[in-house]
C-alpha cells in the first residue's frame, strides 16, 4: 500500500473512531426504546471507503476500527458483535452497489439490515440462545430508519467529494442524490 493510500485510511479509520465514539452520547432510545440500537454513524466511513478505495481498503478499515474501537472501550464481546455486524454489512453492501436499481441509500438500508442480522447471530452464538432472534424484526424495521440516515449523510459526503474532484472507483455509474442514473 503506497503512503498516501496508508495515510488515507488511518484518517477514515480515526474518523470512523471518532463518530463510533460520539453515537455515544446521542440519547437514541428517546425515541426507539430498544436497547442497543444506533445510527451506524462509523457506516458513513465504510460506505465513503467502499464507493471511493474499493472494497480491499473498506475491509480494512472496518477491521482496524472494530478492534481498536473494543480495545478503547468494549471488550471482546464487544468486538465480536461489531466484526460480525460489520463483515455482514459490508459483504452485502458490496454485493448491493453492484445493482444498478439501487443508490447509496439503498445500500445503506441494506447494510443495515445485515449488520443487525449479524448481531443477532453473534448474539445466539454468544448467549446460547435462539430466542434472541425474536428481536429481529424490531431491529431490521429500525435498520430502515438508521439506513436511511446514514445513506442521507453518506450521500451529501459524497457530493462534496464529487465538487473536490475525487472519483468513486469504477465498477459502475452510482447514483448519490437517490436517483438511479
Amino acid at each position: 500500500m503506497k503512503a498516501k493510500a496508508l495515510a488515507l485510511c488511518a484518517v477514515l479509520v480515526a474518523l470512523a473512531l471518532g463518530l463510533s465514539y460520539l453515537e455515544r452520547f446521542l440519547p437514541l432510545q428517546i425515541a426507539v426504546p430498544l436497547p442497543g440500537v444506533k445510527l451506524g454513524l462509523a457506516n458513513i466511513v465504510t460506505l465513503m471507503a467502499l464507493y471511493f478505495l474499493g472494497t480491499r481498503p473498506a475491509v480494512t478499515i472496518l477491521g482496524l476500527r472494530c478492534v481498536l474501537g473494543s480495545l478503547f472501550g468494549g471488550g471482546l464481546s464487544a468486538l465480536a458483535f461489531s466484526l460480525t455486524g460489520g463483515l455482514l454489512a459490508l459483504g452485502t453492501m458490496t454485493l448491493a452497489r453492484r445493482i444498478p436499481a439501487l443508490s447509496v441509500y439503498g445500500v445503506s438500508v441494506l447494510g443495515a439490515a445485515a449488520h443487525n442480522l449479524g448481531q443477532i447471530c453473534a448474539a445466539m452464538v454468544l448467549l446460547g440462545s435462539v430466542y434472541v432472534i425474536s428481536y429481529l424484526p424490531f431491529l431490521l424495521a429500525v435498520s430502515v430508519l438508521t439506513g436511511l440516515a446514514t445513506g442521507a449523510a453518506s450521500s451529501a459526503s459524497f457530493r462534496a467529494l464529487l465538487a473536490a474532484g475525487q472519483r468513486p472507483i469504477p465498477t459502475q455509474e452510482v447514483s448519490y442524490a437517490g436517483n438511479p442514473r
